[in-house]
Parts: structure tokens; sequence; C-alpha cells
């Protein structure tokens, strides 16, 4: 993992700086310490969009970064710029900038600048043995006016405990799946809830049997790995509202019996868990953060494989809350798992119930790789996602429940529900089968299967797994109000 890197708010930049980022942007002044006018910038391709950079060097000293920062920068434009700033200062341990002294909230800006940074900066070298990619940041000074100092400062320090969630939702969904199993996340679990003020719980196989979570046992028939599903709990005193979080956490997908039909794809299936490490990581951040709310979370883990044990195609499941499901289609494995989470989640009536998963390829194909799907039965949880979504650059479109419309769609001869809908509307009628779990209790569901991964460094994404919708999940459990 990434190294640490420490961030501290200053008045100047310092004499140990190895490189200064200096905020430009397409027209106006030019900072002087670059030794360039805008004639200067545009003869070397520099722009002032944000993103854009210019690296000038000096001969003694730092060397001086032109930033590009767009014509209106707020926090997503500067998040942007940050990270490009963080990528073309290459290989220099030590770093200041005056990006966050640039708009109205001194500490909306420090904390994007420094997401920015932190985000752009992780790299995931894995089990190479060549570590020469690594990265050598030690230190970044942002740079403020003594009015903005201490605002500033607040806003970094809650970007580095944003970041480093982040970072380590992307360190765990990065790992290969037989370094990290149901039973390893839930042990690592453990460790980090020890630390994080969280209380924990975890439940083995013959445990998730008595309690009736057929969702579980039936999608982890086919693996010699048993499953695990853990419980996290934030209690700070006098709770304003109680927000609960439920994760997939398919720790490798193969599609059980309906195997999937591309190498790429199951690659990539080593990803399948990253609902619920964003829920996990989210969680860890949430004492640093001094949140109000009492969170509730469920990590449902175990992998789908094939065997002769596995699931068949026109089984029956029947849920923690009664409900019996015919499957049709084994690698619509997501909705089973979360079924019995959100069945326990509601046992404990909460305010609200956010769940995250990497759903569908219908979501994918019908918002490419940057929106997350939102769909849900409540008009204030969706608006608490879009909100967090807005804030912390995690974009989410909302799609339509539509029961009255694609119910039938799911309609079984033996059981209460099939598993699919058919192949139309995927993304819906998942979400229709997950509806059936939660009552009347506000809800919204994350489709991330397309946001969970990219395949180059792109903005504040760096490659691989994107840790997406931990930052959203802390903004929301720390900012949700019940209606």
């Amino acid at each position: 993992m990434t190294v640490p890197v420490t961030v501290t708010v200053v008045r100047t930049a310092p004499r140990s700086a190895d490189a200064v980022g200096l905020a430009v942007g397409p027209s106006g002044p030019v900072p002087r310490q670059l030794g360039l006018n805008r004639a200067g910038l545009e003869a070397h391709g520099f722009t002032g969009k944000v993103g854009s950079t210019l690296v000038v060097p000096s001969r003694e000293g730092a060397s001086f970064i032109a930033v590009g920062v767009g014509d209106a920068p707020g926090p997503k434009q500067l998040r942007d710029a940050a990270a490009a700033f963080v990528r073309a200062a290459g290989k220099r341990a030590h770093l200041a900038t005056n990006l966050a002294e640039v708009g109205a909230d001194a500490g909306t800006v420090a904390q994007a600048v420094t997401e920015g940074i932190l985000l752009a900066n992780y790299k995931y070298l894995g089990l190479k043995t060549d570590r020469s990619a690594e990265s050598v940041l030690a230190t970044v000074s942002l740079v403020v006016g003594q009015a903005h100092e201490k605002a500033a400062g607040r806003g970094a320090q809650r970007g580095e405990v944003t970041a480093a969630a982040a970072n380590l939702a992307r360190e765990f969904a990065n790992m290969p799946p037989n370094a990290l199993t149901a039973r390893t996340f839930a042990a690592r679990a453990q460790e980090l809830a020890a630390g994080c003020g969280l209380g924990v719980e975890v439940y083995g196989r013959d445990q998730l049997a008595t309690m009736g979570c057929g969702g579980m046992l039936g999608v982890n028939a086919g693996s010699t790995e048993p499953p695990r599903m853990v419980k996290l709990t934030y209690t700070p005193r006098n709770a304003k509202a109680h927000v609960a979080l439920v994760g997939k956490g398919v720790m490798y997908d193969s599609g059980g019996l309906s195997l999937k039909p591309t190498n790429p794809m199951s690659v990539a299936m080593k990803m399948d868990m990253s609902g619920a490490v964003a829920v996990l990581s989210a969680m860890t951040a949430l004492k640093a953060l001094g949140c109000k709310n009492r969170v509730t979370a469920w990590l449902m883990c175990t992998d789908n494989m094939p065997s002769g044990s596995a699931l068949k195609l026109g089984d029956v499941l029947t849920f923690r809350n009664g409900k019996t499901a015919e499957i049709h289609n084994t690698d619509a494995e997501g909705r089973l798992v979360l079924a019995d989470g959100l069945s326990l989640a509601v046992e404990e009536s909460p305010d609200v119930i956010v769940d995250i998963a990497t759903l569908t390829g219908a979501a994918m194909a019908a918002l490419g790789g940057d929106y997350a799907a939102v769909i849900g039965n409540d008009a204030g949880a969706i608006a608490a996602v879009e909100a967090a979504a807005q804030a912390t650059d995690e974009p989410v479109w909302e799609l339509p429940l539509a029961r009255d419309r694609y119910r039938k769609l799911l309609d079984s001869l033996v059981a209460d529900m099939k598993n699919v809908g058919g192949p139309y509307a995927g993304a819906t009628t998942a979400a229709i089968f997950l509806s059936e779990f939660v009552g009347d209790i506000p809800w919204a569901h994350l489709d991330i299967a397309g946001p969970m991964m990219v395949d180059g460094d792109t903005s504040w994404r760096s490659k691989g797994a994107t840790g997406f919708g931990t930052r959203l999940l802390i903004d929301v459990a720390c900012a949700y109000t019940p209606a």
C-alpha cells in the first residue's frame, strides 16, 4: 500500500519543497515565480484548463509547476487539478501548492485538494518484485493566507481521512482473490474495527444457517471457502439518526453454474466485493470525522463458484425475512446475499438503508464507467445519495424503480419471485428484487458495476480499483437527516 503522506497547512512554501504547484487559469495574471508570461505558457502548450500542467525546472531550489484550474474552479475542478499536479511532480518527495487558496470555502477546497493529491498518488503494486514505480511522496504543504489557515487545516485533516478510507477500499479490491477470502477479509475487518471505535461481530456458515440467511448459504454452496457476514456498529453519544449500510462482498464471482462468458470479465470479478469494501472503509472514517449519526453495517461475504454442490437453476432459496426466490441465473448472486443483509437491517428499524454493490452489467451498459446507478423507494434517501455524489465527485444517476410496471417480470410459478427478470431493464429488476426486503424503510440502492475500476490513471482515479462509493457513503453517513 502507498506510504502515508503528511499534509500540513502553511503560509509560505517551505524551502524543503522539491516542487511548488501554482494555480493558473486560462486567462488573467500568471504567477511571477513561473518566469513565464501568458504567451510563454501557451508556447509550451499550457492552456490553463483543468488538468493541464507545465513543469518549469529550476537550477536551484524547487521546480515550479503551472497547474490549470479552469475558469470557475470549484471543489471538483480543484480535486482534479491537484491530481494533475501530483502526477506532474513525478518522483518528488516534498510538494507545496497554493491550490487550496483558490475558491471561497477554504475548508471544502482544502479537503478537495488533499483528496486529489492523495488519491492520485495511490498506486497498487501488489506482489510485484520491481518496486520502482512506488511513490516517494512524503509531505505536502498547502499554502494559504492567514485568514484561511484554520479552516484549511480542518479541511486538509478531513481530506486525509476520506482519502485514506478510499485508498483502503482500493487496496482490498485490487488484491488477488487467493489472497483475500471471506475469512481473511473478516479478520481484517476485526483488526480495523478495533482501531476505529467500531463494534464488530462475525458470523460463519452455521450461524447464518441458524439465522435463516438462505441467500448467503445458497451462493456459497459451491465453494470450499466458508462465508462470513461481518456486522459493524458505530454508536456516538446522542445520535441524531440511525443509518444502515449493506455491502455486497462476493470475493470472487465465477458466475456459478451460469459461468462468466469471458476471461477478461472473470479476471475483473476479484473486485465483485467492492461494495463491501466501500462500506468497511467508510466505517473506519466515522470516528475520526466525529460523525453524529449511529451507523450499522452488514458486509455479506462469500465467493460464487461452480461445483457438484453449487446452487442449481430451478432451486428455491428462503431468505432471512421468509420470502422465497426461484433461481433462474446463478450469476445474479449479488441480490441474493444483499437480500439477507437488507432483511437484517430492517429488523433494527433504521432511519434509512443504503446498499452498495457491483450488481449488474445493465447499469454499466446504461451509464458507462463514470456513473453509478441509484434506485430507491424514497425521494429523501435518493436526494441524500445525490448530494453526497455531488460533493465527492462520485457521480450517480437515478434509474426508475417502477415496481408497478416491471414487478411482474419476477413472477415465479413455484416461489415468491425469480431472481432475474429477463434481458431488459436489468438494473431496475435487480432493484425491484431488493425492494422486497426493505419494507417501508427509506432505502437507496447503489449499483457501482461501471465505476468500480478504471483501465488507466484519470484525474484522481488511479489505475485499477477506484474505491468508488467510499467517500460518498462517508458523506451520507455523516450528513443524513431524517425527513
